[in-house]
């Protein structure tokens, strides 16, 4: 497993740098993305029956990476990744003048919170387990990590972080977010910052019917890839949405798999939001 997941890195940093967040996987730089019961229902990578709505990652967030990596260890199900380019859709159809104004907010999605981490699942199935105070989880590495209280943890490259709770830069998204402008760049080959599920209702009507249109557009340019075990995609996450059809789990150890990592073309961007220069998690 350590091999192929260096492998994984080592295509990433072809474009760019790896990190990760305090507030997801234990700050791990390299997750794993698999079905956990709890989680069954929920809006999120560790869920199943429920249909992972199409976003941008990390939409909410101005750190977000550029791109996003998913290589397939499993899927016997044949699970598909749903997927849509802002260049498939047809821009004369969408109000791109409101779509570029700060008029809409987006909340952080259910895997940005310490009570939806790897290391509250007690045995699922998929090589990870806790001890029983939960405060120690071995990941499918067989790499220890603290999460207690949250206090700290070790990021991918055995730094130790602090948690949300010890620093305010990834406070403000939990409670109030800030309006913001969801294309930026070209008018004509825009950037996308989109995560429908999670974005509140915009509180006037041009807003509103901009944004309905533009999901309507992406709705009917939705394509779909299988990935295959030994599979590896990169999706640019300014320019793609890309999200995951249902599926019936099983949790014995055989359900999809995929590990995940993401990318960044300016590592420098988020050192005031990083522990140290050589921190690859956004705390």
């Amino acid at each position: 497993m350590l091999e192929m997941e260096m492998l994984f890195v080592l295509m990433a940093s072809l474009l760019g740098d790896v990190i990760g967040w305090a507030t997801q996987q234990d700050g791990y730089l390299i997750h794993d993305v698999l079905p956990i019961k709890e989680d069954e229902y929920s809006q999120i990578g560790t869920g199943s029956q429920q249909l992972i709505w199409w976003h941008n990652e990390d939409a909410f967030h101005p750190y977000r990476g550029d791109y996003v990596g998913l290589m397939c260890l499993r899927n016997p199900d044949r699970v598909a990744t749903t997927f849509a380019s802002v260049d498939m859709i047809r821009l004369e159809h969408c109000s791109v003048r409101t779509l570029f104004e700060p008029r809409f907010t987006i909340r952080p999605d259910e895997s940005h919170d310490l009570s939806n981490d790897l290391s509250n699942d007690l045995g699922n199935g998929n090589g990870h387990s806790v001890n029983g105070n939960g405060h120690t989880v071995n990941n499918a590495n067989g790499r220890s990590v603290n999460n207690g209280n949250g206090h700290s943890v070790e990021n991918g490259n055995g730094h130790s972080v602090q948690s949300p709770e010890h620093n305010g830069a990834m406070r403000e998204p939990f409670g109030r977010p800030r309006k913001i402008a969801i294309m930026s760049g070209d008018p004509s080959s825009p950037y996308l910052r989109l995560d429908p599920y999670f974005m509140d209702p915009p509180d006037d009507d041009e807003a509103q019917q901009a944004l309905t249109g533009l999901i309507g557009e992406i709705d009917s340019k939705l394509s779909e890839v299988v990935l295959n075990p030994g599979d590896i995609l990169f999706v640019d996450n300014y320019k793609t949405v890309h999200g995951r059809r249902p599926f019936k789990a099983r949790y014995d150890g055989s359900d999809r798999w995929l590990k995940r990592v993401n990318i960044t073309r300016d590592l420098r961007r988020s050192r005031d939001s990083r522990g140290s220069c050589t921190s690859r998690v956004i705390i």
